[in-house]
């Protein structure tokens, strides 16, 4: 076995942190092993896009990783798993995923309110789509601006009064030590997560033997269950990181599992949920299975349009 290993991240706050996270977990289980971040610049650190691009499948916050990845520039990469691509590029694969941190999301108002006691006309910040429908779904009333940047960028940009909320996920905000700015949390039947939000993901090569086997002790067996029903959800729907949906799973003590997910149409007006329990079945069964209920209910609709507003 070769003696140092070589973990790709971004090199945002955050993303850095999530690889020290993993990098101190293998330093654990092996510590006679040397293991090396490299910060590695993708084009979503770069490019910010104007409209949303609810197929998009790029992998604008992973390519140049897994690209150094595949060229064995790096030996493994630690990602947030809502950034992967449903279809990871040929030769790679998930080696574990870490133990999930809380998927909610949540608000940061300057004025120390939460989300129903916003005034009307509140500016509230983000860059998601699923964020903005769901929150004017539950305040008709406020005015949302698309904000960039990472976390840092985002609350600098709320302190400065360029707006007055900001709506982050709540395992960023924990990951960083800022929950005390925290004002509200929201729960996850009154404003649906993002496929994924909160897991950090390992990627490797496939036929990588070596580093599968180094990356097997991290893999949390629930987590990895619910991340990959959640892919095989957005990948039902044929949708990207910005495809406007969102899902929820448990895995009950009871070991049954139940799933619930939401898909909007682009301007709002319309939205489909639908809900699934059963025995924890294949991952990918129960992901599809709930995409398809959406489909059947009024999504395959939806998804139509969508297409037709996005080739326009």
């Amino acid at each position: 076995m070769k003696s140092e290993f070589l973990i790709g991240t971004r090199g945002s706050k955050l993303a850095f942190y999530q690889a020290e996270l993993v990098k101190a977990k293998l330093e654990k289980n092996f510590p006679l092993l040397k293991f090396t971040l490299v910060k590695i610049k993708t084009s979503g650190d770069m490019i910010r896009r104007s409209s949303p691009q609810p197929f998009e499948t790029k992998r604008v916050y992973t390519q140049e990783i897994e690209d150094a990845l595949l060229a064995k520039e790096i030996d493994m990469a630690a990602h947030s798993a809502k950034d992967l691509a449903v279809d990871l590029p040929e030769g790679l694969a998930l080696g574990a995923i870490f133990e999930r941190e809380d998927p909610r999301d949540c608000l940061i108002s300057r004025e120390g309110k939460k989300l129903s006691e916003l005034n009307l006309g509140a500016r509230v910040g983000t860059s998601s789509v699923r964020r903005k429908l769901q929150l004017l779904r539950l305040h008709r009333e406020l005015v949302v601006e698309e904000i960039h940047g990472n976390v840092d960028t985002r609350v600098a940009k709320l302190e400065e009064g360029v707006v007055d909320a900001l709506v982050l996920a709540y395992a960023g905000i924990k990951r960083l030590g800022l929950t005390n700015s925290v004002t509200d949390i929201f729960s996850e039947e009154q404003f649906y997560p993002a496929p994924c939000q909160g897991a950090i993901a390992i990627e490797c090569r496939a036929g990588d033997v070596e580093i599968r086997e180094v990356l097997a002790p991290l893999n949390h067996e629930e987590s990895a269950f619910r991340v990959a029903s959640e892919r095989a959800f957005l990948r039902r729907l044929e949708g990207g990181c910005q495809l406007p949906c969102g899902i929820s799973t448990h895995l009950e003590p009871g070991k049954k599992f139940r799933a619930a997910g939401i898909l909007f149409s682009l301007d709002g007006t319309q939205c489909v949920e639908a809900k699934v329990q059963s025995d924890p079945e294949g991952a990918d069964q129960i992901g599809v299975r709930l995409a398809e209920e959406i489909l059947a209910k009024g999504g395959n609709q939806i998804i139509r349009v969508m297409r037709q507003d996005v080739e326009k």
